[in-house]
């Protein structure tokens, strides 16, 4: 009869996540991860057809968990708001931020890391945009996207917010949709 294993799938992202951490990229592999949940190596491909794709949901998982955590926190004010984005998007990388600064990681994720950058830039000026307004003749949606693009950028080299803030704060209005709150 063959072994019942509960929440598989979350073990597997929970170790690969573990050892990405601990052991970095190259040293986690399917071998390992498989051997440490105490299944098959075959088993695992059930669920990833890669160690890219293994690596790829479970920072998928936890950006959609980070989003969730900033749209949920009760944003009110440009500089709240953004505060709030900064500290979740610190968060974000105090757990997952040894990947991105892995060379071998880097390597294997060159080639969607533009359009994940896309992705994460657009996310979060959507995010941003309640606490930025347009200076007029500017393109829509110009300061959100700045906005977004300076916090990804500050936060991944760990620049305090408060050093942030007073350039922020030119891509936010006064009269912005939320209101002069900060």
């Amino acid at each position: 009869m063959p072994k019942l294993i509960e929440n598989i799938r979350a073990q597997l992202l929970a170790e690969a996540q573990r050892q990405v951490a601990e052991r970095g990229y190259a040293k986690t592999t399917i071998r390992s991860v498989a051997e440490a949940c105490g299944i098959a190596v075959g088993t695992v491909y059930n669920y990833f057809p890669s160690k890219e794709m293994l690596v790829a949901t479970f920072l998928a998982e936890a950006w959609e968990k980070c989003l969730s955590r900033i749209e949920a926190q009760d944003l009110t004010g440009p500089k709240c708001r953004l505060r709030g984005i900064y500290d979740g998007l610190l968060g974000f990388l105090e757990c997952h931020g040894a990947i991105f600064a892995d060379e071998e990681a880097e390597k294997t994720f060159a080639s969607v890391f533009p359009a994940r950058h896309q992705m994460l830039w657009e996310q979060l000026a959507a995010l941003a945009a309640p606490a930025c307004s347009d200076v007029p003749g500017t393109e829509a949606g110009f300061a959100a996207r700045f906005a977004a693009e300076a916090l990804l950028t500050w936060a991944v080299e760990g620049v305090p917010f408060e050093q942030l803030w007073p350039y922020l704060s030119a891509a936010v209005s006064e009269t912005s949709r939320e209101g002069s709150a900060s």
